[in-house]
């Protein structure tokens, strides 16, 4: 299905039944890599899978700005009349599920994976690789990464959403960034993954099916 917002169309699915739930992919992906999790999800929730601007079947763009696919996500959760929403956000999904929950009440459960707050949280060797990538592509994607996000602490204070942070104890983004975003947020709970690299547990997997339900029913 498609949908209008902000002057771009985005693509989603949408099956299950219950509360809403918003999983939203990470860069240069798309809503297919949840497809196995929501096989098992979609027993309890009615499952929004989106494809983010300029990514999947969604609208092209020239530039991107992880604010403008965060103002997407409010305005698709507008459109569709969204209420008690719990947003699953994985990497640069993550980041957009950060900054919509400081400017809408339509979620109120937040659940990141691999989030990152500035462009230097993630580990030095995935720096060095998107720097390297850069020299020869004009992808937007990877300047992106490059250069945004900038969240900061005060940022952080604005949400409300009852809040889970995971990482992978192997992730690309490092510890200490990922500790800096649970403390920001007002009762946020932290689990770092054991085992688990930056996706490993997420892209066409059904490992984090558990966090979201413990979410929903925990939190």
């Amino acid at each position: 299905m498609m949908i209008d917002v902000n002057g771009v169309s985005l693509y989603y699915e949408v099956c299950g039944s219950g509360r809403p739930l918003i999983l939203l992919h990470g860069n240069g992906e798309d809503h297919h890599i949840f497809d196995k999790g929501i096989e098992q999800l979609k027993s309890r929730f009615t499952c929004f899978a989106v494809d983010s601007r300029d990514h999947g079947q969604s609208s092209l763009c020239s530039e991107l700005h992880y604010s403008d696919m965060a103002d997407d996500m409010i305005a698709f959760m507008d459109k569709l009349n969204l209420e008690n929403v719990l947003f699953y956000g994985f990497s640069d999904g993550g980041i957009v599920g950060l900054l919509a929950a400081m400017k809408t009440d339509r979620i109120t459960t937040l659940v990141t994976s691999g989030a990152n707050v500035t462009p230097d949280g993630v580990k030095p060797m995935l720096k060095r690789f998107m720097k390297f990538m850069n020299r020869f592509s004009l992808d937007s994607k990877i300047s992106l990464m490059l250069n945004e996000p900038h969240i900061t602490e005060e940022d952080l204070r604005k949400i409300h959403a009852k809040t889970l942070v995971l990482a992978g104890e192997k992730d690309l983004v490092t510890d200490s960034e990922t500790k800096f975003i649970a403390a920001g947020i007002p009762g946020a709970k932290l689990r770092f993954i054991k085992g688990e690299g930056h996706g490993s547990y997420i892209v066409n997997s059904t490992k984090f099916v558990k966090y979201l339900i413990y979410a929903d029913t925990q939190m």
